[in-house]
This record gives structure tokens, C-alpha cells and sequence, in this order.
């Protein structure tokens, strides 16, 4: 089976974050993604880590504005010293907590931009990214998300992404491969996890049921065959990564609902 991260930005939302890792590891995890750590020292994060015998495996690099619905500057022409200032925060955070990845979000397609003339700055933004995180030993993850979650985000499929990263020509540049936003936009996802999980491309891979983003056994995707995929696929060319669970609990207004909604993972042969 394929080694499964708990994303603390989506599971447990009946706890304060910080007690969420505590959660997770009595749950049977042994890594944890989450969107953000900024809000938090490192020393404090690191401590819950520690504590509770988890490794972090991947966050975010700051994303702008958040709040006001930035989604990242990575593609924004004008943003490059922002841009260049939180993947530096990130680095340091990356460090602090021993996280082998930190995604970068592409950012948001201007109203009357046409999408073409954002690339440029997009693969000189990674490159520049992809030589920093390289220093310290660290990958730079890009991620194709779909437009219905949001819309007029820069990078959607799988073939772009993987384009990117080509172009950019950074080793430690990798795809992160959310198999929900994969399935809304084009589908035939076995064949994507054959097609790219062997060309190295891939630093990893997120999932959720199809179409309400809630735990994977709820949905259109038959996840007990991707899983066995990825296994087949990893069996054969090599691929280590993690799995990150990046759904909403189902029950995610009752106590103790991230954990009921789990029998998913609990009926892996890993239990």
C-alpha cells in the first residue's frame, strides 16, 4: 500500500490545528501535509511533530493574499520580489521542520489576461524557486487544480504541468498530482498514474472522493484499484512518495468525525 499523509487543513476540524497531530497519530499516520504553517513557529510545529512521531512530508509556500482570494503569484508578472520573499520563508520553514517539499501555488489568471503571456514569468519564477530549494535540498512542487474549485487558476492538467516542469529543467521541480482536481478536469486517472508516476516527475499525490471532496471511498473514483495502481507502478519504476488524504471528513461537524469517517484506511492491509 502506498504510504498516506493526513492533511490538518482538512481532517480534524473539530480540533484546534495544533491538537490535530495528536489526532493523526492515533489514527495510524506517520506524516502530515498541511496548507500553511505561518502561523505558527517552527520550534512549536516541530515539537508536535516530534511528539507525536510524525514526519512533515509538505505545505505550502505563502500564497499571497489570501484572505482577499489570491491563490498564489507564482504565474504574476510584477509579484516576483513578494513571490521571491515567501518561497524564502518557506525554504526556512522547510528546513525547520525536515519537509522534503513545499508546494507553490501558480496564482490566479488575471480578468482579460490571456492565460499564454503569464508563462514566461510562471517558468522563470520556478526556475528561480527550483535553484533555492535546491541549496538547501528541498523539491518545489507545482499543482494542477481544477477551475470549478478555482476558477481562472493558471495550471489545470496534467500534461501542462508536466510541460512546466520540462521547460524549467530543475531536477528538484516536480509535479504534485491531486487525483481529485485530475478527475474533474479530465479523467482517466489510471492512465495518468501509468503515464507519469515513471518518468520522475511526480513528488506527489493527493486524493479525495469525486465530487464532494469527502473521504475517497465516497464518490465516482474506485480508489482500492487506484491504490493497487500506484503500488503496480511504484513496484516497477521506483516511486516513493507519499499520498496525502486532502478530503473533508463527512462527519466533520461531529466529535470525533474525522476518525469515524477512517474505516477507509483502517480496512488497508497496512491495519
Amino acid at each position: 500500500m502506498p504510504r498516506f499523509a493526513a492533511n490538518l487543513s482538512m481532517l480534524y476540524p473539530e480540533l484546534d490545528f495544533l491538537d490535530r497531530f495528536e489526532a493523526a497519530s492515533m489514527d495510524g499516520f506517520d506524516a502530515v501535509e498541511f496548507l500553511f504553517p505561518y502561523a505558527y513557529e517552527p520550534s512549536e510545529l516541530k515539537a508536535r511533530l516530534q511528539a507525536n512521531g510524525l514526519q512533515q512530508v509538505l505545505f505550502n509556500a505563502p500564497p499571497g493574499d489570501w484572505e482577499g482570494g489570491e491563490r498564489g503569484l507564482a504565474c504574476l508578472p510584477g509579484r516576483e520580489a513578494e513571490f521571491r520573499e515567501g518561497v524564502s520563508k518557506a525554504l526556512a520553514y522547510a528546513e525547520a521542520l525536515d519537509c522534503p517539499r513545499v508546494h507553490v501555488m501558480a496564482g490566479l489568471v488575471p480578468e482579460g489576461v490571456e492565460r499564454e503571456t503569464l508563462q514566461p514569468t510562471y517558468i522563470e519564477n520556478l526556475r528561480w524557486a527550483a535553484a533555492e530549494a535546491e541549496k538547501v535540498g528541498r523539491d518545489v512542487l507545482i499543482e494542477p487544480i481544477n477551475t470549478r474549485d478555482i476558477p481562472r487558476f493558471f495550471l489545470n492538467r496534467q500534461d501542462h504541468a508536466h510541460e512546466i516542469v520540462e521547460a524549467v529543467g530543475s531536477p528538484n521541480l516536480k509535479v504534485q498530482m491531486d487525483l481529485y482536481h485530475c478527475q474533474i478536469v479530465e479523467g482517466d486517472v489510471t492512465t495518468k498514474l501509468y503515464k507519469y508516476l515513471p518518468t520522475g516527475r511526480v513528488g506527489h499525490i493527493q486524493i479525495a472522493g469525486v465530487p464532494t471532496r469527502n473521504e475517497p471511498h465516497i464518490g465516482e473514483l474506485d480508489y482500492t484499484y487506484i491504490f493497487r495502481v500506484i503500488d503496480d507502478v511504484s513496484n516497477d519504476c521506483g516511486w516513493k512518495g507519499w499520498v496525502g488524504c486532502e478530503y473533508r471528513p463527512y462527519e466533520s461537524k461531529e466529535p470525533g468525525g474525522t476518525s469515524m469517517g477512517l474505516t477507509w484506511y483502517r480496512k488497508l492491509p497496512r491495519f
